[in-house]
């Protein structure tokens, strides 16, 4: 099993750090590639459909979003493959709400999905999916998941995609990378369910490889890792046996949302956040993903004000 390590340890006292993090914590060895490696390799990858020699579904879509008479229009859209999005929702006049879509349901060895967005300067877009993601048993080859969101100066993104659940047997690779700018805002969440704790289905087999990157003007402010296998995922610096793990991001954020959100986790003993600078990070360590949705959109909700200045206006989708 690997330690964290950082140049500013997670904080789960509600204090404030100084400096980017770096978190790895799972098996040891992986599969050998970098953070940005991974990326540039599994982009390679896609583009000339070899993966692997894999017969799975290679779908990539590219999305671009600029203001236009007061409001964020949808600029640019390409797609390959099977993932698209259903038009563009405004139930806020401004903000764009976009839902992503997969059509095949889920996610089988061999595929491999590359979504990128991008907001041009004082764009704002709220993105989300209709349900969980669901990634199934491999036969051998291994699923690719790479999100790549690039913000301007004043645009805000609000990254809200509901759960990914990993049948046992699931081999998979995920990578997220957001980029932004000294006045871009941020509000993100991702939520890893391993097995199906509903109905007492464990991670009995397989491998999942999650990495996630956050920079400002090019400074990496969190570089995260979890590997997560079978036998791994029993240690304390692993999940310690826990099915649900998940991540909120927040950016712009001060002592004030801290204290907040930390008042919040009193009743979550799984959980815990950080400060560091201005980004704000919210862990959740749990059994239930419908408990880590419920924390998380309250967390949202009573963020959105502070970080993008908007009343919280929670996309329709998720009342269905």
């Amino acid at each position: 099993m690997s330690t964290i390590a950082c140049s500013s340890p997670p904080a789960t006292d509600g204090q404030a750090r100084v400096g980017s993090l770096f978190l790895d914590r799972g098996q040891v060895g992986g599969h050998g590639e970098g953070l940005v490696g991974r990326e540039t390799a599994f982009r390679t990858a896609t583009k000339t459909g070899l993966q692997s020699g894999s017969r799975g579904w290679q779908a990539s879509l590219e999305l671009g979003l600029s203001l236009r008479h007061g409001r964020t229009a949808l600029t640019h859209r390409r797609q390959r493959g099977p993932l698209s999005i259903q038009r563009p929702f405004y139930p806020e006049g401004e903000v764009c709400h976009l839902y992503l879509l997969h059509p095949p349901g889920g996610v089988v060895g061999g595929d491999g999905l590359d979504i990128q967005i991008e907001l041009d300067d004082g764009a704002r877009a709220l993105v989300t999916t209709p349900g969980a993601t669901k990634f199934y048993r491999s036969a051998g080859d291994r699923a690719y998941q790479v999100n790549s969101l690039r913000l301007g100066s004043d645009a805000a993104l609000e990254w809200l995609p509901q759960e990914n659940i990993h049948f046992t047997g699931a081999s998979a690779t995920l990578l997220t990378q957001v980029d932004l700018t000294t006045t871009s805002r941020f509000l993100g969440w991702e939520c890893q369910c391993l097995g199906r704790p509903a109905i007492a289905e464990g991670f009995d087999s397989g491998d999942l490889d999650c990495q996630f990157l956050l920079r400002r003007d090019g400074r990496p402010l969190l570089l995260e890792r979890l590997r997560v296998t079978p036998q791994g995922r029993w240690g304390a610096a692993g999940l310690r046996g826990l099915p649900v793990t998940a991540t909120f991001l927040a950016t712009p954020a001060g002592v004030a949302e801290l204290e907040w959100v930390r008042s919040l986790l009193q009743d979550f003993p799984g959980s815990g956040v950080t400060l560091l600078e201005n980004l704000m990070v919210v862990r959740y360590l749990g059994e239930s993903t419908e408990e880590c949705r419920n924390l998380f959109s309250r967390i949202w909700a009573g963020l959105r004000p502070a970080v993008l200045g908007l009343s919280p206006s929670p996309p329709r989708i998720w009342a269905t």
